[in-house]
């Protein structure tokens, strides 16, 4: 693999919290991606939800598909600009690590649950899953993995917890939202490929779900570009064919683009490595055209589709579950398994419970321990 000298090299990474001698056959972001890809926490995305729950369709995108899709961007936009492809796919496999049942119901509503316990974001809890909650290894919690993997999986982070963060582990993966810094690059395209990939296959489940369609979508710039040349081309072409070629088009097109443009913001700071790249604004990115057509996308979405009436009253179920879950095991702990019982951080111990859970685990806890069944 050619690596241009702004990549992140993995004879020069950071290392991991507790030292290990190198693998034989594998370099330490390769080993990375085979701890994440057979950790428990990677398995339980198979149920857990993108926009749609589990049972209301086989073919909707859970949070596993998605960061498979993001894994499959990210290395075809790492190879084109001699990132590290095998850093980029263990960061996307591992950035969703932390979500809770339900995707963003569940998530926000952890969050009030523990307002007086510290808090719960999503991102925080994928670096707490590979830091700490995974037991796979008899000399220390978690996965240990390389700095790089852990940086680009801790996306956003509040001054509050950088600074608690950075008390525990002295420059560890907080340190940079103290200085003011970027990530890797390969994190910054992790950032940018997961974009692209949830607001294009939120169009295809969306169109699926028959919550828009595609008349909704002549709003759409972005769309309507490309749907227009596949009828160029294509002229007899309908439904799911339309779809899927239109989709693919516009995927094929931002991918372009976020190449383009990157190449011409790193011939413009000229990173010599990848430490100082971090020294750099953010690099990987859209052109602006491109940035304001995937932000109209996204508003779109957020309007049409994630704050459709039949979602709302989904999203307002699942709330309803998560919540009284957490009352339920905080004020019986008992009802948990015997390790998250007995922990002194009893708040957090319920936190961490529930956010492991799938979707249907949760529904069938929810009901074991109230006596409903919301879904």
């Amino acid at each position: 693999m050619w690596l241009a000298p702004y990549a992140s090299h993995p004879d020069q990474s950071k290392g991991r919290r507790h030292a290990e001698a190198p693998a034989p056959t594998r370099n330490d972001y390769q080993r990375d991606r085979d701890r994440i890809v057979h950790s428990t926490a990677f398995r339980r995305l198979v149920y857990k939800t993108q926009v749609f729950l589990n049972h209301e369709g086989d073919l909707f995108r859970t949070r596993l598909t998605h960061s498979l899709e993001v894994a499959q961007l990210g290395r075809s936009i790492a190879r084109a600009l001699g990132l590290n492809e095998d850093l980029v796919e263990a960061i996307a496999l591992a950035h969703d690590l932390g979500h809770t049942p339900f995707g963003h119901a569940g998530q926000d509503t952890l969050n009030e649950c523990m307002s007086t316990y510290g808090g719960f974001e999503h991102n925080l809890q994928s670096l707490r899953v590979i830091d700490e909650l995974e037991e796979r290894y008899p000399a220390f919690n978690g996965l240990n993995l390389s700095f790089e993997t852990r940086e680009g999986v801790l996306k956003h982070c509040t001054r509050k917890n950088a600074e608690l963060m950075e008390a525990r582990e002295l420059h560890g993966v907080g340190h940079r939202f103290l200085q003011g810094t970027q990530p890797s690059l390969e994190a910054q395209l992790c950032n940018l490929a997961d974009e692209i990939a949830y607001n294009a296959h939120d169009i295809d489940d969306g169109v699926r779900s028959g919550l828009i369609t595609m008349e909704q979508l002549e709003d759409v710039p972005l769309f309507t570009r490309f749907r227009d040349e596949t009828l160029s081309e294509f002229p007899q072409v309908k439904g799911r064919r339309l779809l899927f070629d239109t989709i693919r088009r516009m995927l094929s097109q931002q991918v372009y683009d976020v190449i383009d443009a990157t190449r011409d913001a790193i011939t413009e700071h000229a990173p010599s490595s990848a430490d100082a790249a971090r020294l750099c604004p953010s690099l990987v990115r859209f052109s602006h055209p491109m940035r304001e057509a995937s932000t109209q996308l996204k508003r779109f979405l957020f309007k049409e589709l994630y704050r459709h009436p039949q979602v709302n009253e989904t999203t307002v179920r699942a709330k309803r579950v998560i919540a009284e879950l957490f009352a339920a095991y905080a004020q019986h702990p008992g009802e948990m398994p015997v390790d998250h019982a007995q922990r002194e951080d009893k708040h957090r111990a319920v936190a961490d419970y529930i956010a492991g859970m799938t979707d249907r685990f949760a529904i069938r806890e929810h009901e074991r321990l109230t006596g409903q069944r919301l879904f």
